[in-house]
């Protein structure tokens, strides 16, 4: 008798070498969290830590933790906690302020290193809206137009009159990760500056932004990076270009004498350039607790078992969901796969409101978008089979409404 994906569930994960990092968190048996590529879980350890700086650093040592406790140096300290991650060297990257601040930031500063004549600006055509928000308003600041391309379509869109690009690396609806270094190696040949937006793949797959060119990046560390509800974001600057970098955004803590009180603005050296106003210490501190779940794991091995992961729930949506129900907008190939698993649903909103009432949470984008995340540090293959076994029993209960397009479009 053939082994049933129960079974096969239960053996994966008792072979699983990342499985024993699911009791660093806070999580419970009676739920499957599917939710991580929108907020990570809570690490355990962070409440304790969290109460030591409030009662102690805060409480106690109050304003000397600004440097007993290494209050002033933590933006790049766990800026350099991040790198690794999105595979750049350290020195490179700050934490502060939200992704879209960062946007901002970053979209002006590339615009800036350009050169005037150079008075477009491209824009993932499937962005996260507030990009799109953000980088309309940027190319204002700085005289540009905008264009959206999709990211397919970015090699060949880019010409001699582009500044950079800003495009996401892994779509928020479908789960598509798009091709980093194809895109990056097209824009910087034709004389543009790469852009990157990567809140949906930072630890949930390689990203390599020294190693294919990256120029600019930006992302939250509240999803696969568990930083906690509205963590503070982060802003890599390549080396290459910090010497240049010119916010739009010169505060006090980028100044190369942020004492001196000084009314003329001189930028620090380093990726120091990113940082603006005094740091939000306690999400800040709680964001570098959470990254102690990372210590000796690799990336890799977390892709790896993400992509296992998201194979078996598709396996077992075939399964178990009656055909014509829901239909996967998430790429087969791995190459174009995030961690990530949207299916199209006629009746999306009523299905996820039950399967959360079951103990299985995904969320929704409307209207007919069920999206499940796969965060490889807690998600195992039970979670996964229970997943779909319960999403097949939802969609038994729930009238159908018009078939689910199976061409993914």
């Amino acid at each position: 008798m053939s082994e049933s994906l129960r079974e096969n569930a239960l053996r994966r994960d008792a072979e699983d070498p990342l499985g024993k990092l699911r009791e660093k968190f806070a999580l419970d048996d009676e739920t499957v969290y599917l939710d991580g590529n929108s907020l990570g879980a809570l690490p355990a350890h962070v409440p304790a830590r969290m109460a030591d700086v409030i009662t102690r650093e805060w409480g106690q040592l109050r304003i000397r933790s600004w440097d007993e406790s290494g209050w002033w140096t933590a933006p790049e300290r766990i800026g350099d906690r991040i790198a690794p991650l999105v595979g750049a060297a350290p020195g490179q990257i700050v934490v502060g302020d939200s992704t879209s601040v960062n946007v901002f930031k970053a979209m002006v500063a590339a615009a800036r290193l350009s050169t005037d004549d150079r008075d477009e600006i491209l824009v993932d055509a499937t962005t996260f809206p507030t990009d799109g928000y953000i980088a309309q308003s940027a190319a204002r600041v700085t005289g540009r137009r905008i264009v959206p391309v999709a990211p397919a379509d970015m090699p060949g869109a880019v010409g001699p009159r582009t500044a950079a690009a800003l495009v996401n690396h892994v779509d928020f609806r479908t789960g598509r990760l798009h091709d980093l270094p194809g895109i990056t190696a097209a824009l910087r040949s034709a004389g543009a500056l790469a852009v990157w937006d990567l809140c949906h793949s930072a630890g949930a797959l390689p990203v390599g932004l020294d190693e294919h060119g990256v120029d600019l990046a930006v992302g939250c560390t509240y999803k696969y990076l568990n930083g906690g509800p509205g963590s503070p974001a982060y802003l890599y600057v390549a080396e290459r270009h910090q010497a240049a970098f010119d916010s739009p955004l010169p505060g006090w803590n980028s100044h190369v004498d942020p004492f001196g009180m000084t009314p003329g603005y001189e930028a620090a050296a380093g990726a120091l350039r990113g940082r603006v106003g005094t740091p939000d210490i306690l999400s800040m501190l709680a964001l570098e607790a959470a990254l102690d779940v990372w210590d000796d794991v690799d990336i890799e091995d977390v892709r790896v078992k993400s992509l296992a992961l998201t194979d078996f729930f598709l396996e077992c949506v075939r399964e178990y969901v009656p055909a014509g129900r829901v239909a996967s907008l998430t790429p087969e190939p791995y190459g174009e796969r995030g961690s990530q698993v949207a299916l199209r649903c006629a009746e999306a909103p009523d299905v996820m409101a039950e399967l959360i009432r079951r103990g299985v949470v995904g969320d929704l984008r409307r209207p007919d978008v069920l999206r499940f995340g796969f965060t490889p540090l807690y998600v195992g293959f039970a979670d996964a089979e229970r997943a779909a076994r319960v999403l097949a029993d939802v969609l038994a209960e729930v009238p159908a409404g018009a078939p689910a397009d199976v061409s993914g479009s």
